[in-house]
Formats: C-alpha cells, sequence, structure tokens
C-alpha cells in the first residue's frame, strides 16, 4: 500500500514538474514573440510540446510564430496540427482558420485562401475580420479571371491579325490595349493595399487575442483564489 502511495505521489510531482516546465517555455516564447525574436519564440514554444504535444497554446503560437517567419507552408502545417488537439474553443478554433487563411494568401493560393475564410466564418459568425479577407479575396479572384478572359480576347484578336481587316476593324484593334491598361493597373495596386490591410489586420486581431488569452487567466486565478480560500 505504502508503495502504491509513493508511486503516486512520484508521478504527480513529475506531472506537476513537466507542467512547469511547460508554462515557463510558453511564457518565454510569448515574451520573445512579442519582442519580435521569433527563432527564440519558435524554439521555446518547440519545446514545451516535446514536454507535453497537447500543449494547446504552444502549438498554436508555434503557428503564429512560423507565419512570422513567412513560413507558410510549416504555419499552414502548424496550424492544422493544432486543429486537430483543439476540441472546444470555437474562437481559437476560428482564428486558427483564418491564420490558414492568411498564410495560403501569402502563397498566392486564392481557392484555398477563400475555403479557410469560409471555415473561419462558419464557426465564428461574428468574425469580421475574417468576412472582410474573404471579401477581398472573393475579389482578386474575381479580377484574375477578368484578366485571363481580357487575355483570351487579346489572343483571339492576335489570330485574326493574319486576316484583311477594314479600316475600322483597325481603329478598334488599335483602342483594346488602351482600354485594358487602366483596370489591370488598378488590379495590382489593389492587390498591394489589400495585403497592407491583411497585415495591418492582423496585427490588431493578435492583440486582441493576446488580450483576451490575459483577462482568461485572471479570471482562473481569482477563481483558484475563491477556491483555495473556500478550502
Amino acid at each position: 500500500m505504502k508503495l502504491i502511495i509513493l508511486l503516486i505521489s512520484l508521478l504527480s510531482a513529475f506531472s506537476l514538474t513537466a507542467q512547469k516546465a511547460v508554462r515557463k517555455n510558453i511564457k518565454q516564447g510569448n515574451r520573445s514573440y512579442n519582442e519580435q525574436k521569433y527563432e527564440q519564440a519558435a524554439s521555446n514554444f518547440e519545446e514545451a510540446i516535446k514536454i507535453d504535444p497537447n500543449a494547446l497554446e504552444a502549438n498554436y503560437n508555434l503557428g503564429n510564430t512560423l507565419y512570422r517567419q513567412k513560413e507558410w507552408d510549416k504555419s499552414i502545417e502548424q496550424q492544422k496540427h493544432y486543429l486537430l488537439i483543439e476540441k472546444e474553443n470555437e474562437k481559437q478554433i476560428a482564428a486558427s482558420w483564418h491564420n490558414i487563411g492568411n498564410a495560403f494568401l501569402h502563397k498566392k493560393d486564392l481557392q484555398n485562401s477563400m475555403e479557410a475564410y469560409k471555415m473561419a466564418l462558419r464557426i465564428n459568425p461574428e468574425d469580421d475580420d475574417a468576412r472582410y479577407n474573404l471579401a477581398v479575396v472573393q475579389k482578386m479572384i474575381n479580377d484574375e479571371e477578368e484578366e485571363q478572359e481580357d487575355q483570351q480576347e487579346q489572343d483571339k484578336d492576335q489570330k485574326e491579325d493574319n486576316q484583311p481587316e477594314s479600316p475600322d476593324q483597325q481603329q478598334d484593334k488599335k483602342k483594346k490595349p488602351e482600354e485594358q491598361t487602366e483596370p489591370e493597373q488598378m488590379s495590382r495596386d489593389n492587390a498591394r493595399q489589400i495585403l497592407q490591410a491583411i497585415e495591418q489586420d492582423e496585427k490588431e486581431t493578435q492583440k486582441r487575442l493576446n488580450e483576451m488569452k490575459a483577462e482568461e487567466r485572471k479570471q482562473k486565478a481569482q477563481e483558484n483564489r475563491r477556491q483555495n480560500k473556500d478550502w
């Protein structure tokens, strides 16, 4: 009986020590992330995950850190791993899909980016940032489709160059490139503005998430104090 009690005590002590190490690495990682020391932050989060592979905060924050390092593919992979272990916090799940959408957008993978934003909105319909980004991506897709149609028209016109043309046809053909230049240029300008807006939105979103986490930790600390007092 004494041996069983001893083993339980040792296991409890080991678990407590491991959890302290996880929290320490996450705390250090968050500090490095806020200081934009992303390489160090990634190392801290990875160390926390080695100790506890299911550490939700470490997995989520590692995905964000990889994104800051412009490791788009690794960030997407990490966020998808986080989605496999997070089963309760719908806002965080939606935020993870939102981040996946942003990473796909930087990869110029507009279709997958659009689907990720749709997933974020299905889970959290109140995510205005995801709704805005979804609209932006849809516009970019429409612009690309229009450009492709314009290119097809140009290719068709070039094929017709070998055929005799009337003076009126020649005049119309000269006008087409001029008519297309402005919308194409506007599309590229819009794309740059859109990416800048998304990056700014992302910074504000991350700030709000950090504030939410701080408030949750504060509430948990208050609950623990009340429970200890009642005990």
